[in-house]
């Protein structure tokens, strides 16, 4: 039967957010799956993997989040019922029952157990992250049931951490080679906020970045690090006051000396940085101003003017900028023998991504001979919205199933595990793994392997487990710093 209009209205009155539950965030398929296992099935074991993809490794972010934001919420009598009236609506079979059982035996709690890599791990593809498995035999539904919800919490934010971890790695060989890598944490912004999908996006893609780098506009991003990472506001990240061109724009044309002038008065203190975008009518002409017009106000204020075009191609935008800033406020050679401008900076945030960036760096550094400290870069919707699951080919997949076998009688059985994978001959890039896989690390280098099925085993001298627990029966195992994180990442 469908919901009727007054049931609606009902339900949007007790909070529509407090009856959404794990129970009503899969795929409507999902829901009849409970049917479909073969019969004695009580567990299911499933794991999680980039099966290849853009970047040959992934850095591993986002399920902490994810465990405290979802499975750690006890679902309760009231989900249930408004669940069983949205799968009716859905036309899809409910298994009442099993939920049933899940709040009257185990409180709600979810009887799964979570194990995976430590978050801020970098992992070559191809190689399992996350298993997941039901640790009650009645609720071997449960663990497919939650892939939707698991996978997507794992694939965005391990993918937008892997590709900033892989523009740090570009923007550290240049400042390396140029100039000095302690201004590395600054050297990517993250101004992605109002080009994801959704609040939510923001807050998990602007979190993944800030695993490598400190500079974002996405506040959004701090708050959930805060919450559910154990770190203080003021360590996870910060910004710099901008100017953004309706500030510009608005002073009109003919003033817009005024324009930025004004942000140097209201920002320009001793040490402080300051960003200005100055492509409003004529990025040459602004730059001209500031190294003239200006010049006495920037040098005076003690602070440092990043100067942002917003527009044109940066190969040749980038060069002619830097002759006239060159020409205008001078420049240092720094030990390695590369210009570094006084007072002022370059910032670049239309269409980056790490290509475009790599292009950037070997033209301004290795053929125009400035120091990549006169640099910063920044991404929006290139970083948190231009890749998909299929960017890292990421996929969960049941790779075995423990099934109780009877002998002779009902009155003897037998737990007995079987392997489950797929091996399309139509694309063998889909094939899956098969068995209780586990992944073991041995001085950065790891192995995904098949395990005995009772128990985790030691592989001997060398080796070590790679995954760890970190959900079990409703019950969040791990809790991470973000410094831990970040630090693993460096590592």
């Amino acid at each position: 039967m469908a919901l009727q209009p007054n049931k609606i209205a009902k339900a949007c009155a007790r909070s529509l957010d407090a009856l959404k539950s794990i129970m009503t965030n899969t795929d409507s398929y999902k829901a009849s799956m409970y049917l479909q296992y073969p019969p004695g099935t009580e567990y299911v074991y499933s794991y999680i993997e980039s099966r290849g993809g853009k970047y040959d490794r992934t850095l591993f972010f986002g399920l902490q989040t994810f465990i405290k934001q979802y499975l750690s919420k006890v679902i309760t009598q009231e989900q249930l019922e408004f669940a069983a009236e949205v799968w009716d609506a859905n036309g899809m079979p409910f298994n009442r029952e099993g939920w049933q059982y899940i709040i009257d035996v185990h409180g709600g709690k979810l009887p799964v157990k979570i194990r995976a890599v430590l978050e801020g791990t970098l992992v070559p593809t191809k190689n399992v992250m996350c298993i997941i498995e039901n640790t009650d035999p009645k609720c071997f539904w449960l663990t497919t049931w939650i892939e939707t919800a698991l996978l997507r919490a794992i694939w965005y934010p391990t993918t937008v951490s892997t590709m900033s971890w892989d523009i740090k790695q570009i923007l550290r060989e240049y400042l390396n080679k140029s100039g000095d890598v302690a201004g590395l944490p600054f050297k990517l912004h993250d101004f992605g906020a109002r080009g994801v999908s959704s609040a939510e996006s923001a807050e998990l893609g602007g979190a993944a970045h800030l695993v490598n780098f400190m500079g974002t506009d996405t506040v959004a991003a701090l708050i959930r690090i805060s919450a559910d990472y154990n770190a203080p506001l003021k360590s996870i990240g910060y910004s710099i006051p901008a100017a953004e061109h309706s500030t510009i724009t608005s002073w009109g044309r003919e003033n817009e000396v005024d324009a930025y002038r004004n942000m140097v008065k209201q920002f320009g203190k001793k040490d402080a940085i300051l960003a200005v975008v100055s492509d409003s009518y004529d990025i040459y002409k602004a730059c001209e101003l500031w190294g003239t017009t200006l010049k006495e106000d920037v040098v005076n204020s003690g602070a440092v003017v990043v100067i942002r075009p917003d527009s044109g191609d940066p190969i040749v935008v980038i060069p002619k900028m830097l002759k006239i800033l060159s020409d205008k406020f001078g420049y240092d050679e720094n030990d390695k023998g590369y210009r570094v401008l006084n007072n002022v900076r370059i910032i670049w945030g239309d269409g980056i991504d790490p290509l475009a960036l790599k292009s950037i760096l070997r033209t301004v550094v290795d053929v125009c001979g400035y120091s990549a400290d006169n640099f910063a870069f920044g991404m929006g919707g290139g970083l948190l919205q231009k890749l998909d699951r299929d960017t890292q080919k990421f996929a969960m997949k049941c790779s075995a199933v423990g099934v109780r076998e009877q002998y002779n009688s009902d009155d003897f059985s037998e737990l007995v595990w079987r392997d489950v994978f797929k091996d399309p001959i139509t694309d063998q890039g889909k094939s899956s793994k098969k068995g209780r896989v586990a992944l073991w690390v041995s001085g950065g280098e790891f192995e995904t392997s098949v395990e005995a099925p009772t128990h985790w085993t030691d592989r001997g001298t060398g080796w070590s487990e790679a995954m760890v627990t970190y959900f079990e029966d409703g019950e969040l195992t791990i809790d991470q710093t973000f410094a831990e994180i970040r630090e693993r990442s460096e590592a």
